[in-house]
């Protein structure tokens, strides 16, 4: 292989191979029930989030603009916990850990894409419950489904671009030695690395990415979260202010289960060296469980979810009431 390097080096022809090999967990002790345990978080995700985007559908009610940031969130969770996790089960059932170039290169695009998705509908989220606790009188006229829908479409065109142009990237990057990707799915970091000609710029896209997807939405969410504070701080009963705290519960709760895992993943990647079975163990549930317990934290603190819900079983045991009288 490294004399085809050298040949196309002069050419200026990038070399790929055929195929990827993910290590995954294979370095991992009793790794096979931690396969057996992301197959569980996949059901449920798949579940939680499907019964809730069901729910919004359905109800009239729920078609307002915060729920369709809900509806966006959950619609992420699905796509990015079906790019990660089905590929993990494939390789435990099929003992398979090759990848093609190609749909290596596919599962890096929709894994980082449905990411970041995540994260930047938390930031709309974050910016919905800002502008109902600290402009109340004016939240409706800010806040419709029409500028809703807008900033999701934002949203989902700004990350695509940035996605696509990080992926395309790697095109221009030869791999003339090991194709092995110590990674439990097809990672920027660990694909550029194994490049023989020079990756400056994949580090740069690497870092870039990080600042606009992790640190900004934090710092645009924290900020969000100081102008609440002293909005409620001008609040002059306690049950006013526990009442915009309650709303507030729940996407907080969201945030810190998203950024704080991946947050500190990154920072100590960044300043210490840690051990390669942690870091993989770290990353792959700062990946997979957020998208599962999403749902489960709507449905349990949203009222309108929990009424929807009681609703529906209260005509279902009526039904059933009546039916029995009946016979």
């Amino acid at each position: 292989m490294s004399a085809m390097f050298s040949k196309n080096s002069s050419l200026n022809v990038p070399v790929r191979p055929a195929f990827f090999f993910i290590s995954g967990f294979s370095n991992i002790p009793h790794s096979n029930y931690y396969y057996i345990f992301l197959s569980f978080v996949y059901v449920v995700t798949m579940l939680g989030n499907l019964f809730v985007m069901i729910i919004i559908y359905r109800d009239r009610s729920l078609h307002t603009p915060k729920y369709m940031a809900i509806f966006n969130l959950a619609i992420a969770d699905v796509c990015e916990s079906t790019a990660l996790i089905p590929n993990l089960i494939k390789t435990f059932l099929f003992d398979s850990q090759e990848i093609s170039y190609e749909a290596c290169l596919a599962n890096m695009f929709f894994v980082f894409f449905f990411s970041c998705m995540q994260s930047t509908t938390l930031v709309i989220l974050a910016y919905d419950r800002f502008v109902a606790i600290c402009f109340p009188l004016r939240y409706h006229a800010v806040v419709t489904n029409i500028s809703m829908g807008v900033l999701i479409t934002v949203t989902w065109t700004f990350n695509s671009a940035v996605m696509s142009f990080t992926v395309v990237l790697i095109n221009r990057l030869s791999f003339c030695k090991s194709t092995v990707i110590d990674s439990f799915f097809c990672d920027y970091g660990p694909v550029y690395r194994l490049a023989c000609n020079d990756y400056s710029l994949n580090i740069i896209m690497a870092y870039l990415n990080i600042a606009i997807f992790i640190f900004l939405p934090l710092t645009l969410i924290g900020l969000s979260y100081i102008c609440i504070l002293v909005a409620l701080f001008k609040i002059t009963s306690w049950e006013g202010r526990l009442k915009a705290c309650k709303t507030c519960f729940s996407h907080l709760t969201l945030v810190s289960i998203f950024y704080i895992p991946t947050a500190c993943t990154y920072i100590t990647a960044m300043t210490v060296s840690i051990h390669r079975n942690a870091k993989i163990i770290n990353t792959s549930l700062s990946y997979s469980l957020p998208p599962m317990i999403n749902p489960i934290v709507y449905s349990l603190n949203t009222a309108d979810i929990k009424e929807f819900f009681a609703k529906k079983m209260f005509r279902a045991n009526t039904l059933s009431t009546v039916t029995a009288l009946e016979e």
